[in-house]
């Protein structure tokens, strides 16, 4: 099972042998950075590796996601930030700051139509076929844009949580992001502000004047502050979470990761617990 796993993350990630990436003429998009013509050799260990696994865990990250629409963060010339200065809402400036959840919500607001319209492209739909023939044992995720659930993913993990959820911070109430977007027009019903590009959360952007006149709502069961059920920049994943991870991982006898620079996963840690548990 060890050796598997090491093999796993050695081949597919930290020496890049295999670096396959195979694009859909359909689904070329703007934000798919460029990348060398597939190798048939590295398909073909591709192949084996999966082939040889019977129990697969597999971690995803932005970059499956291009292809369907929506940026990463690294990628060299197409991610947020080789194109803009701007960062992700760091949690603290979010919980402390009112002017920052006007902010955060007025072009979350504006993106959401767009965002939450993106489809699963064909390696969502690839996992999710492998998970039917039982061949996936699990699925960790650290994108929210709940495409892997649209694929039909049923042994889905969502690391960062999913923007198509919203909850109270009082007392954590959840509500579909649809549902609030309606509770957004009522209270805006005059508001029209255009975007000047997107991220990978279904931010977009949007200057402090823009936003000024913008109205939040409230929780509708307490009036406590709403935030959409994803750990953002400088909060923690639950230990539950991770050690159920931990689990999964240690059932499994191969581990492939997808579309992810491993920036905001301290892998070697995470693969060195799990190392002790087998």
């Amino acid at each position: 099972m060890l050796p598997f796993i090491r093999q796993g993350v050695q081949t597919f990630w930290q020496q890049n042998i295999l670096q396959c990436r195979c694009f859909s003429h359909l689904a070329l998009s703007e934000y798919v950075p460029a990348c060398a013509p597939v190798d048939r050799h590295q398909v073909e260990l591709l192949q084996d590796f999966v082939s040889c696994s019977q129990r697969l865990f597999v971690m995803t990250g932005a970059g499956i996601s291009t292809e369907s629409g929506i940026p990463d963060y690294r990628s060299e010339g197409v991610g947020l930030y080789s194109r803009t200065e701007r960062r992700p809402i760091e949690h603290s400036e979010f919980v402390r700051s009112e002017a920052a959840r006007r902010r955060y919500w007025a072009r979350n607001f504006v993106g959401w139509p767009q965002f939450s319209s993106h489809q699963p492209n064909e390696a969502h739909i690839a996992l999710s076929n492998w998970e039917r023939a039982g061949k996936l044992h699990w699925l960790v995720t650290q994108n929210v844009d709940a495409l892997h659930t649209k694929a039909g993913q049923q042994r889905l993990s969502e690391l960062h949580g999913c923007t198509h959820r919203v909850t109270c911070l009082s007392c954590k109430t959840v509500v579909k992001r649809s549902e609030l977007q309606e509770r957004f027009m009522v209270l805006n019903p005059s508001w029209n502000e255009e975007s000047h590009g997107v991220a990978p959360d279904g931010d977009v952007f949007l200057t402090d004047e823009q936003v000024a006149n913008f109205n939040v709502p409230a929780c509708e069961s307490c009036g406590g502050v709403l935030k959409p059920q994803v750990t953002f920049f400088g909060d923690t994943v639950s230990q539950e979470l991770v050690f159920s991870l931990y689990d999964y991982l240690s059932q499994s006898d191969a581990m492939f990761i997808i579309g992810s620079s491993l920036q905001l996963v301290n892998l070697p840690n995470y693969m060195s617990e799990d190392t002790e548990k087998l």
